[in-house]
């Protein structure tokens, strides 16, 4: 079910919501340049399990509105917050991927009422200007690449070769992800400056300084990259259970061989381990 829901008097968000009857909710956040349409396979299973579920397509992403400006973690934050009372949603599981794992540590963080559990899908401990030497080496290494010529097919079957175990239905919702026109051709579906300004929120704001202010349950799912050795996985390990350490509440969970879009590559996985931090959460929900 497709739902638009405002959140300031100009911007509405759009939502691909399945029904349910179970508490608690889950409340499901893509990452920068994705969209809700990668988390259905994670969905429908949390939804066969009985819950409800809303996954949303921040601004400037997916079936959204896109307006110029408004593309940074607070305004992000501040748009779940007035959806949620749109939906009358309250005590959810937030799941946020990559970026949206950020957005999801700040979100639990300033709105603890509205917040049973978090899960943070290999994200929600980005720091890049610990990771890299400058602002300018982040900006080289995420900037979006051009899409001169490409279309549905090509791009459909570049994701194929680099994912191969992910499902026909993860491949369409990748190429979804860019805005598809008539002829077969994309583009992107946010501007360069927009783009750039979430990339400046990344490195500006950290989600470190909130960890403190969050006390539910959190799960936080590593991805290991394929091939990587025992060193290289301890390293990775190190790293994010070092700058999550005061989360009082967390608990690691590791995919080894994994890429970073979990939810597209594993869902049955992801499913299962949100499906279990729900029976963790409180269980007091509000659909």
């Amino acid at each position: 079910m497709d739902l638009s829901v405002p959140v300031t008097d100009d911007v509405k968000l759009h939502f691909r919501h399945r029904p349910g009857t179970e508490s608690p909710t889950f409340l499901l956040v893509h990452g920068m340049a994705s969209s809700a349409q990668l988390w259905d396979e994670v969905a429908g299973e949390l939804a066969a399990a009985g819950h409800p579920v809303y996954a949303v397509d921040l601004r400037g992403h997916g079936e959204s509105d896109s307006p110029q400006d408004g593309y940074d973690t607070p305004t992000a934050v501040a748009d779940l917050v007035a959806a949620c009372a749109s939906l009358g949603l309250k005590r959810v599981v937030v799941a946020g991927h990559s970026w949206g794992g950020n957005i999801s540590v700040r979100f639990a963080a300033e709105n603890p009422e509205l917040v049973a559990a978090l899960a943070l899908v290999d994200g929600g401990w980005l720091e890049p200007s610990a990771a890299f030497t400058s602002w300018e080496a982040f900006v080289a290494a995420l900037r979006p690449g051009a899409l001169d010529g490409a279309t549905v097919d090509s791009i459909s079957a570049y994701f194929r070769t680099i994912h191969p175990d992910w499902s026909p239905a993860a491949i369409e919702a990748a190429v979804a992800t860019m805005r598809i026109h008539p002829d077969g051709s994309l583009s992107q579906r946010m501007t360069l400056d927009q783009h750039m300004s979430i990339l400046r929120s990344i490195w500006n704001e950290p989600p470190a300084p909130w960890y403190p202010s969050i006390d539910v349950p959190t799960l936080l799912m590593l991805a290991i990259p394929k091939g990587a050795l025992p060193p290289l996985a301890d390293r990775i390990r190190t790293r994010v259970t070092n700058i999550t350490a005061p989360l009082r509440n967390a608990t690691l969970r590791e995919y080894a061989d994994s890429e970073h879009d979990l939810h597209a590559q594993r869902p049955h996985q992801v499913a299962a381990d949100l499906l279990e931090l729900a029976r963790r959460s409180d269980g007091v929900g509000e659909n």
